[in-house]
């Protein structure tokens, strides 16, 4: 005989019981199988499925979801935009301190002074403490290099003044009495000197240059604002002697445009 190995019990299968006429409870339909329940069921008494959804509660308007209007957050409330208007006030305020920090305006308008153009500008008055006979300190600002400012003695003096205040980039200075090589050492000329600027407001701004003995436009940055006046001192020189002045060929001065 062929051992009968005994049977796996089968689970019962529910028997739905048809609901009678007039057992038909008068309650909510089911959202799922349309069923109707009785009052106060919570899951369908066909299908199980939950007889009441939660609803979810509408959006806060994003302004009442910003500081100071401390609210809880809803999801899809204004969440990004309430982050990006802080992020955007919080930058504001340290551009704004930045800005009024001496260190912090002077970087913007250095970034201002190499991004944007130049322009010459020309003075409206010039003046020279002294000058050698035929060399007047209108020369210096005349456009032309084989005129020349001549001062007689180091400590000389050349101011040039202008009618409206403007942001001073940068000035070129010609030394010698002309930018041929075979005539500017003919000449004495200037190889150390103070630049003098004072702005609209009575502040004054010195700067020490050094002057290569060479001819040709050597261009000094000075990125000063409000500018009225700039007055060029001549402290030291090469190629002094007799009847030999010390030669300024042309002065130019660049606003930002």
């Amino acid at each position: 005989m062929v051992a009968v190995q005994p049977a796996k019990p089968i689970a019962r299968r529910p028997v739905v019981r048809p609901v009678v006429a007039g057992e038909e409870p008068d309650g909510p339909p089911c959202p799922a199988c349309g069923t109707p329940n009785l009052p106060g069921r919570r899951f369908c008494r066909r299908c199980a499925a939950p007889l009441f959804t939660r609803e979810q509660p509408a959006p806060l308007p994003w302004w009442r979801t910003v500081w100071p209007f401390r609210r809880r957050v809803r999801r899809g409330s204004g969440r990004a935009l309430r982050r990006t208007v802080l992020v955007l006030v919080v930058v504001g305020l340290l551009f704004a301190g930045f800005l009024l920090l001496p260190a912090g305006r002077y970087v913007f308008e250095d970034v201002r002074d190499k991004l944007g153009g130049t322009a010459e500008i020309s003075p409206t008055g010039v003046t020279a403490s002294a000058h050698a006979p035929g060399h007047p300190a209108s020369a210096a600002v005349d456009g032309l290099t084989n005129k020349y400012w001549g001062a007689p003695t180091l400590g000389s003096s050349l101011t040039c003044t202008f009618d409206k205040p403007f942001r001073l980039v940068g000035v070129v200075v010609y030394s010698g009495v002309s930018k041929e090589p075979q005539e500017f050492r003919q000449g004495a000329r200037p190889t150390r000197a103070d630049l003098i600027v004072t702005t609209a407001d009575g502040e004054v701004h010195e700067k020490a240059l050094t002057l290569a003995d060479k001819p040709g436009p050597q261009t000094v940055r000075t990125g000063i604002s409000d500018v009225v006046s700039v007055r060029l001192v001549l402290r030291a020189a090469s190629g002094q002697g007799e009847g030999r002045p010390i030669a300024v060929g042309e002065v130019e001065f660049f606003k930002r445009s």
